[in-house]
């Protein structure tokens, strides 16, 4: 895939709510909801985690949401602005302990065979190129271990992976790479490995891994509402891009935190969990942690007995020790000093005296966390977005596809519609897949476009329909006479682009990047004639 078209990929299905499509489903549940009790009760300190929040709203984190779990019981939950909690997040790659997980289901039900069955044995009649004696050594094990030997690069952005969704048949793509090492032998980052696992389910169970997870996981466990893109051949994405509200990344935890229990019934062996959580192969460096069937295992000396973790700050974190489970999600967010505050709250294995001046601070900060801060004054705009000012630019070839872009400022100029700009953004079409390889063709077109609102005073102006038909926010400032700055952040999707542009007379400088790290580039472009 060439750098502009999966730049167009990745960016206009993000925008648009032009392409179609094809959604996922949402399931009823037989389960109850969670059960609530203050802090003190379960020997938590609510002074230490009002303080926290506190800190993480004075700080603008990039933090969507925080739960803590202690006891079976939900203590705190915290969403922050611009997250409400009331739509599926992208959990990232905290799919993949979910893929393995239903990967230990179907060997539970004896659909496979072990986690020691070769990854060709379980693909039989689908031949792979690049054959190799190692390639016939390669298990389940191996797949969820990161350690298959495969050809996969980690590397800067995983370029094995976009590659993948570049591919027409995702799976062949993966069964076709050479080996470059002895399976077992050391652990390389390959996200496409785990796809192979989400394709061996949909093999030997007839279902695709959501629904196989809807059957045996999802609703057993009382979640709902989920988005599961799926590739070409509608195979489950086995790597990542499942969504789900946090307090049912919290069940997934509390879950493995009771050995594979959920109100009584064992939903996963309890071997499997062990299994699963049990250091397997080390991932290398200092302060590095092991890894299992896709759960880290930290070796730091850190209260996390194990956790899940995604780009971007998504993470299920279990605390066993402490009988606790933190869940957070974020847009390029750091937990490492979060998770200290909490260790620090949970004080004792006994009940606290109760206290209401400390509960009613954390419920304050709860409160606040959620609200957008205070609107900042705009300065007056400089004379050039008069000039600019619905002028569009066309745009060199570039990483994102963008082939135009048009800003209009008439309406902030004359206060109509309180400090809030439009943004046109046309892209090239022809489009076959994205990033998350979720099909989607727009035909007959020259180009595609979507004009979104952009506050102009520190406040993102909130649209729906954007990927998956979850709300974006789009935000803008002048950072001098000539430059202005457009922040598109999609929120549940947890990317957020910055798009600086700098207009020099009949030239136009663009500088491009991601706030998590997916690119940044820079290009140039002039006025329409």
């Amino acid at each position: 895939m060439t750098r502009m078209l999966r730049g167009l990929c990745l960016i206009v299905c993000l925008i648009l709510p032009v392409c179609s499509l094809e959604l996922p489903r949402t399931a009823a549940t037989v389960a109850g909801e969670w059960r609530i009790a203050t802090p003190e009760s379960e020997g938590v300190d609510s002074d230490l985690l009002a303080a926290a929040i506190e800190s993480l709203r004075e700080r603008r984190a990039e933090i969507h949401s925080l739960l803590l779990v202690r006891h079976g019981k939900l203590l705190a939950e915290s969403y922050f602005y611009p997250y409400d909690g009331k739509v599926p997040h992208d959990i990232a790659s905290v799919t993949k302990p979910i893929t393995t997980t239903l990967v230990g289901l179907a060997i539970n039900q004896g659909r496979i065979a072990s986690v020691s069955e070769p990854m060709l044995s379980v693909f039989s009649g689908q031949p792979a190129a690049n054959t190799d004696p190692r390639k016939q050594k390669v298990t389940i094990e191996h797949l969820m271990t990161m350690s298959s030997g495969l050809g996969c690069k980690a590397q800067a952005g995983e370029p094995t992976l976009w590659e993948m969704l570049s591919a027409a048949d995702n799976l062949r793509f993966m069964l076709d790479l050479p080996m470059s090492d002895e399976p077992g032998s050391r652990y390389v980052y390959c996200s496409g490995g785990m796809h192979l696992l989400s394709g061996a389910v949909t093999r030997r169970t007839g279902l695709s891994a959501e629904a196989f997870a809807r059957k045996n996981l999802f609703t057993p466990l009382g979640i709902r509402q989920w988005i599961w893109p799926r590739d070409p051949q509608k195979i489950s994405h086995g790597f990542g891009n499942l969504h789900l509200l946090p307090r049912d990344m919290a069940r997934i935890g509390q879950l493995f935190l009771d050995e594979g229990r959920w109100e009584g019934r064992q939903v996963v062996p309890a071997e499997w969990v062990a299994a699963a959580t049990k250091p397997r192969i080390r991932t290398g460096g200092p302060g590095s942690s092991d890894y299992g069937y896709g759960w880290r295992i930290p070796t730091n000396g850190s209260p996390v007995a194990f956790e899940a973790s995604g780009r971007g700050g998504q993470q299920i974190s279990i605390l066993k020790s402490a009988s606790a489970v933190v869940v957070v999600n974020g847009g390029g967010f750091n937990s490492g000093e979060l998770m200290k505050q909490i260790h620090a709250a949970i004080r004792s294995d006994r009940p606290l005296p109760e206290n209401p001046t400390a509960l009613a601070r954390l419920q304050r900060a709860i409160s606040a966390a959620i609200r957008p801060h205070a609107p900042l004054p705009v300065a007056p705009l400089p004379a050039l977005a008069s000039r600019i000012s619905g002028r569009q630019w066309n745009l060199e070839s570039n990483w994102l596809g963008l082939k135009s872009i048009t800003l209009d400022f008439k309406a902030a100029q004359t206060g109509q519609t309180g400090q809030t700009a439009r943004a046109a953004l046309v892209f090239a079409p022809a489009l076959k897949q994205y990033q998350f390889g979720i099909s989607a063709q727009v035909t007959g077109r020259n180009s595609i476009s979507e004009t979104r609102p952009v506050g102009l005073d520190g406040l993102f102006r909130i649209s729906p329909n954007g990927i998956l038909g979850l709300p974006v926010g789009l935000r803008g400032n002048w950072i001098d006479d000539r430059t202005f700055q457009l922040e598109f952040n999609e929120i549940a999707n947890t990317n957020t682009y910055f798009l600086r542009f700098t207009f020099d007379g009949e030239r136009l400088r663009v500088e491009a990047s991601e706030k998590t790290g997916l690119f940044k580039e820079n290009f140039g472009g002039s006025p329409t004639s």
